[in-house]
């Protein structure tokens, strides 16, 4: 039995060794793929946030902005969490976008006997882009692309 308990010494050995390798790797792609879901939401990556020496960039305050969308049908595609930007459409002028990014914070129930049309948004967003959004919402009709 010695020549066979040590061909099963090496085999569990090497099967040992090799499931490590595997969790190491993906372990390795877990953070890397980590740091590019937080870039792809918005954020910068952790290296990326602070240069050397520098100090840390200031600190938007966000607030809640309850915005009216034009179109209902766009907005019960929304979900928290979502990013978006909203565009003003006006009949003198070509759209622009008043907020880029807006976080949706959230998506009330649609209101019984509405009779503008659109429907209810709430935005996560500093609170200059608040007054941007409120000032553009009383003169145009607002909509949201999905970020």
């Amino acid at each position: 039995m010695g020549r066979g308990g040590d061909r099963l010494r090496r085999a569990v050995r090497r099967r040992r060794r090799g499931a490590a390798a595997a969790l190491a790797v993906v372990a390795a792609a877990l953070a890397m793929g980590g740091a590019e879901a937080q870039a792809s939401r918005g954020s910068a990556a952790p290296e990326a946030r602070v240069a050397r020496g520098a100090a840390p960039p200031a600190v938007a305050r966000l607030v809640s902005a309850p915005v009216r969308i034009a179109d209902a049908g766009t907005v019960r595609l929304l979900r928290p969490g979502d990013r978006v930007d909203v565009v003003a459409a006006e009949r003198a002028g070509p759209p622009r976008v008043v907020a880029a990014g807006a976080r949706v914070a959230e998506v009330p129930d649609p209101e019984a006997g509405v009779g503008d049309g659109g429907a209810l948004v709430v935005l996560s967003v500093p609170r200059e882009t608040a007054r941007v959004l409120v000032g553009a919402g009383t003169v145009s009709r607002l909509a949201v692309t999905l970020c």
